[in-house]
């Protein structure tokens, strides 16, 4: 379970606060307010029970505390009282949170307030207790000292942290200094400046914290055992030396994946359209109660229907509940039927332990194995004996130089798995990383042919080959790759070259742009996405000095390799094909003045016709023409077929067609024949009922070119699946095509 937090913001909202400073565009308070949405956006993105947070208005038109009947503390407004942030409460304090029209109101007597609330809220309960205060310190304060030492000890008592961020506040570590700075900010400063040291708190300038906002923040989970059982050597059922050790495995990296946005959906309010469909929205629970601050969102349900095909059912199908199906394996393209008794018999019983099977040599194993991410094992944190009995395995590996392999069942009854075990011994603690290694069944051999030589079909061994580096763009590859070395070129704080792109200062732009954008969305939902932050695209390119420092290996390496421009793709060219050329080199149907446009394709020979033809097009309307000869062909063999006596020719021609389109990029084409020949098999206009003659067509797989196959296409791969699968699919195909696929 994670840490439980409570954080107070005290945003101040004076009149003050809406002046541009120091070359900014945006007021103090926009400005301020950067940091504060960050920072909120962030908390409620966790979605975490155990954090919450409350937000202090200073200096604002109105009073609302529970001390406001005291003079000093008017102009104090508790605008969220210390709970769960989400998206409505966020929506209500963006309302809030506005610039007044007052100067008047005590930043001490705030901090006050902020104490009170999260004393009320945590009791003597274990919590995280923070207060955040943002101001620019041109108010009033009331530094009594006796009054301050009051709150410095409740502070200290409680355990609470005080950050307090001031805009232009002077902060040398920061180096930044605020010229012709108003004597009362600065009397003002240094009294923040000694509640913060009196108290062990935090005070610095919102210059600082606003630029630290691109840095990407880790999440941190409180690490959850995902094995706790003895770590064995040899069997101790059969064997008394046999080693046994307690011990836990804990996971050590895992994956983030980006959040997703198919949790929620639109809500239908009264009066809305109002659909069924497997996604259904989950009804309201507080309908009596006005909808003023209810989110647009709503969560969803997914249910599930099963149908199967009965044609005494309206509609061939009727539905069966998940209790009436039997489970089926997928092997090939057939479904395979195994009973739960049969599940039984096969299933391995096994029992939860982690056994050491085995020990290989650091040089024998190679990196490319590791099939996950990484855990650690570490003694049963409170057996002193085990943290021992692990400590001696661990440098017994690591004197070795030797890893450890062991068979792992984190639970019983289910499968086990093989994990390489590394020692990792560190200044304050000792484990065994691990990482799972593939059974020998998992692993396939091929062989390739080698990148350094060539080898003839008699066995001979070519060094030099047209597919083969010489010596010369080896030479040139190699210096440009040591030109471009990234392991040397950045510098540290000394300005010694250290590594350009360090583990820790790189991360992933999908996660944290995303974060980045949704955070943003939920407080500005009309204002664009502002761009990402510079730290997430600061290694997208190579450096600008390192790319001109390397011009001149390029170049090299550029005439080594002879490199040329490839041309630009256009749109329907023709394909590459090798034209069969008499020997004397004269074209006789040139010579003879044959008209290509009035050729047309014999039904005796339609396919080297209908090839010859395309070689000899100049447009796309030829094409057309010469593919609708084809298609009338192909109909006429359907609609005069007895039987299926015709049916393979046409499936022949059909895919001579669908291959041609291909190369000639101008698949509309053939899909056009494709869905007005299927248009006439449901009409039954070959012929009578053809539909015999669809499936040897889905067989043959001779769907649409969808636009994956070919960029020119405009069907997708949903539509090109349609006409060969499922009969629901008919955006390709129209209002016609019914039930043709079942």
């Amino acid at each position: 379970m994670a840490e439980k937090e409570a954080t107070v913001y005290i945003v101040d909202v004076g009149a003050s606060m809406g002046a541009k400073r120091n070359g900014r565009i945006e007021s103090d308070l926009d400005f301020a307010m950067r940091y504060v949405w960050d920072k909120i956006t962030s908390t409620v993105a966790l979605d975490r029970k155990t954090t919450t947070l409350g937000v202090i208005g200073l200096r604002t038109d109105d009073t609302a505390n529970e001390l406001q009947n005291e003079e000093s503390f008017q102009n104090i407004s508790v605008l969220q009282e210390i709970s769960n942030i989400l998206l409505p409460e966020l929506k209500e304090l963006r309302r809030r949170i506005t610039l007044s029209n007052t100067t008047n109101g005590d930043a001490i007597s705030a901090v006050v307030i902020a104490i009170q609330m999260i004393t009320k809220y945590c009791k003597k309960l274990k919590y995280k207790r923070k207060i955040i205060l943002v101001t620019d310190a041109r108010g009033p304060l009331d530094a009594d000292p006796d009054s301050v030492t009051e709150i410095t000890k409740k502070i200290t008592q409680d355990d609470m942290e005080l950050v307090v961020l001031g805009v232009d506040f002077d902060d040398p570590e920061y180096r930044f200094k605020e010229e012709d700075k108003d004597p009362q900010k600065a009397q003002n400063e240094q009294t923040f400046q000694a509640l913060v040291d009196s108290c062990g708190g935090v005070i610095g300038t919102l210059q600082q914290a606003v630029e630290e906002l691109g840095m990407p923040r880790l999440k941190t989970t409180r690490p959850v055992p995902l094995y706790k059982g003895q770590l064995t050597l040899g069997d101790p059922e059969t064997y008394e030396t046999a080693a046994c050790i307690d011990v836990e495995r804990y996971p050590r990296t895992m994956i983030r994946r980006p959040m997703a946005a198919s949790q929620y959906v639109q809500r239908l309010h009264q009066g809305d359209d109002d659909t069924q469909s497997t996604r259904t929205i989950l009804p309201d629970v507080d309908t009596e109660m006005p909808d003023t601050n209810a989110s647009d969102l709503t969560n969803v349900k997914s249910s599930r229907t099963y149908r199967v095909l009965d044609e005494e059912a309206p509609g061939g199908k009727k539905d069966v509940s998940r209790d009436d199906l039997a489970k089926g394996y997928e092997y090939g393209r057939t479904a395979v039927h195994i009973s739960e008794t049969d599940e039984n018999v096969t299933k391995l019983e096994t029992q939860a332990a982690l056994e050491l099977i085995g020990f290989i040599p650091w040089a024998n194993y190679d990196r490319y194995m590791s099939m996950s991410v990484s855990s650690i094992i570490i003694g049963q944190k409170t057996n002193s004996k085990a943290i021992m009995a692990l400590s001696s395995l661990i440098h017994a590996l690591f004197e070795l130089e030797s890893y450890a392999v062991a068979r792992l069942v984190p639970k019983a009854d289910k499968g086990p798995v093989i994990l390489l075990l590394a020692p990792s011994i560190e200044v304050d603690y000792e484990c065994l990383l691990d990482v799972q290694i593939p059974f020998t069944e998992d692993v396939r051999s091929y062989k390739f042919p080698p990148l350094d030589r060539v080898v003839t079909v008699s066995g001979k061994i070519i060094k030099e080959h047209r597919n083969l580096p010489n010596e010369a763009l080896a030479k040139a590859m190699s210096d440009y790759v040591d030109q471009m070395d990234l392991s040397t070129f950045g510098r540290d704080d000394d300005g010694n070259p250290s590594e350009y792109m360090p583990m820790t200062e790189t991360f992933s732009p999908v996660l944290h742009r995303i974060d980045q954008a949704v955070r943003w969305r939920a407080v500005h939902p009309t204002e664009p996405v502002p761009p990402p932050y510079e730290i997430l695209t600061r290694y997208s390119n190579p450096p600008e000095d390192l790319v001109s420092e390397s011009k001149r290996q390029l170049e090299k390496l550029v005439a080594a390799a002879d490199v040329k421009k490839v041309p630009p793709k256009v749109q329907g060219r023709r394909r590459n094909r090798n034209e069969v050329k008499p020997l004397s080199g004269l074209n006789v149907e040139a010579l003879l003045g044959g008209d290509k446009k009035k050729a047309r394709i014999s039904p005796q020979n339609a396919i080297p016709d209908f090839r010859r033809l395309l070689d000899n097009t100049e447009s796309i309307d030829e094409m057309q023409d010469i593919a609708r000869q084809l298609g009338r062909i192909i109909e006429t063999r359907i609609k005069d077929s007895f039987g299926d006596i015709s049916y393979a020719r046409a499936i022949e021609e059909i895919t001579v067609m669908r291959e041609e389109m291909i190369d000639l990029e101008e698949p509309e084409i053939y899909n056009e024949f494709a869905r007005d020949l299927k248009r006439k098999l449901l009409l039954e206009e070959l012929g009578g009922n053809r539909k015999d003659f669809w499936w040897e067509f889905r067989k043959s797989k001779l769907g649409l070119i969808d636009s994956k196959t070919s960029e020119g296409s405009k069907a997708t791969e949903a539509d090109a699946m349609a006409v060969r699968i499922r009969p629901e699919l008919q955006s390709a195909f129209g209002p016609l095509i019914t039930d043709m696929d079942t």
